[in-house]
């Protein structure tokens, strides 16, 4: 018999919020990518779209190398810029085993640093069973 497997639900990765109305903001995402919910987003400076959060860098996306949010749907923009939910400021506790990261933000150091950046806008990510 064939196992299973559900997709995180916002109820998986949203654990409190004080208030949505202040927390949470809708961005244009960058097209290119289908974004998963929990994806950890950077704001790019020249065109203020959300990209997901590299680990360095990147030209031409540069400033979304500092996560500063939290999407709270799963978006598809693989053929064009899109609208998304995202969690801008806390108080927020987020799962920490629902977060998206880049691919370049795959050393545990890496993730670590992008969850701190989060906290400091009070987007605080939990360890939960």
């Amino acid at each position: 018999m064939p196992v299973l497997v559900a997709s995180p639900t916002l109820g998986d990765l949203l654990k409190f919020e004080l208030n949505a109305s202040y927390t949470r903001e809708t961005v244009t995402l960058k097209a290119g990518t289908s974004y998963p919910l929990g994806s950890v987003l950077g704001r790019i400076t020249a065109s203020g779209e959300y990209r997901l959060s590299p680990a360095a860098e990147v030209v031409g996306d540069e400033g979304a190398e500092v996560a500063i949010a939290v999407l709270l749907d799963a978006v598809d923009a693989t053929d064009a810029a899109v609208t998304g939910l995202i969690a801008a400021r806390g108080p927020v506790i987020l799962a920490e085993s629902v977060l998206a990261f880049d691919d370049s933000v795959d050393q545990p150091a890496e993730r670590a640093a992008k969850i701190t950046q989060l906290s400091a806008l009070g987007l605080v990510a939990r360890t939960t069973a």
